[in-house]
């Protein structure tokens, strides 16, 4: 079994030297570096779990904008020329490297001088269709204070991390990870306009707070349960799965744009009969053919489990911690909660 990792001081400290932020260039039209006009810093995020950490974070200090607008599939997303613009004006822009090709793109040519990519700040790791909880990463525990340790430069730490290959880029479903990007945001933010840095610091310490909160109810709520197993249309809770010991079974891949095989999809009914499931899981983005089907065929019911790439009128709470409160009451109901 997979020891339940909480978040350690030293995992967030490790978590905080400033490999953070991608120096490039910079632009001419960047007012960063205390935003010397005396106006909102200019935050440009990829999609939704990093707009999230910008407005936390950045609070009345900053005005954010997102590239992928509601209810757009990131993985998706292709940059019109507006966004291209908007991003080569941005004082500081906050992405997840492999999750957007086109963004990774636009980014590396954007010449702005505070670029953070979230994949630098936590440890990334390789996930397939099946995550399990006796698949678990011991020593985990201290895995912010070698990541820490590795930075000694900036440049380094994203090619070291943000581009591991076939590392699983869904690290906000996991909060513990989630905080330990929060920490590195709030301390790139604080060196990006230094002049507010104390309450860059005041919000991503609120912030952590909330995302340690969350990870003690899902250890809770999920320690006593009928079966450990559920299904989902979209691979994209491996994190979670290890962090609180269970086993994910996905039809498609990593990608939400895989199609199974006849093959998966046997295999999916054998597990779903051995291990007792209850419930196939899709979600909002992407189409939930595949997995209604499978439920029919093997006499399940469906639920929604939110991989929260986005927030749309059809979300189950209107952000990152009222979505997943909601995760956690359909697993709760799924796994059979005790």
């Amino acid at each position: 079994m997979n020891v339940r990792r909480r978040i350690s001081t030293a995992a967030l400290a490790g978590t905080t030297v400033l490999g953070l932020v991608t120096l490039s260039a910079c632009s001419g039209t960047s007012s960063a570096d205390g935003d010397e006009g005396g106006g909102k810093l200019d935050v440009v995020a990829s999609f939704y779990p990093m707009q999230f950490l910008a407005e936390q974070i950045g609070g009345d200090h900053v005005e954010v904008t997102t590239l992928t607008r509601p209810g757009v599939e990131p993985h998706d997303l292709e940059l019109q020329p507006r966004q291209a613009s908007e991003l080569r004006r941005a004082d500081y822009i906050l992405y997840l490297k492999g999750v957007q090709p086109a963004v990774d793109e636009a980014i590396a040519q954007s010449g702005v001088k505070h670029v953070v990519d979230a994949a630098t700040l936590t440890k990334l790791e390789s996930h397939g269709a099946d995550v399990g909880h006796d698949h678990g990463h011991e020593g985990e525990e201290h895995a912010g204070e070698e990541h820490g340790a590795g930075h000694e430069g900036e440049d380094q730490a994203g090619e070291e991390h943000g581009a591991e290959a076939g590392g699983d880029p869904h690290i906000w479903l996991d909060p513990v990870k989630y905080a330990e990007v929060a920490q590195g945001v709030g301390d790139s933010l604080a060196k990006a306009d230094p002049d507010r840095a104390a309450d860059y610091r005041k919000n991503t310490e609120a912030l952590v707070g909330k995302l340690k909160a969350l990870d003690t109810e899902f250890a809770d709520g999920l320690r006593n349960t009928t079966t450990r197993t559920f299904i989902t249309a979209h691979s994209a809770f491996g994190y979670l799965a290890e962090r609180y010991g269970l086993d994910q079974h996905g039809i498609a891949g990593i990608g939400p744009e895989s199609e199974p095989s006849p093959a998966r999809i046997k295999e999916l009914q054998s597990v779903a009969k051995q291990e007792k499931v209850s419930t196939v899981f899709f979600e909002t983005l992407a189409s939930d053919r595949t997995a209604k089907t499978l439920a029919k065929d093997t006499g399940l019911r469906t639920d929604v489990l939110d991989p929260l790439e986005g927030i749309t009128d059809k979300s189950r709470g209107d952000d990152y911690l009222a979505v997943m409160e909601s995760n956690l009451a359909a697993l709760q109901k799924a796994l059979g909660a005790k």
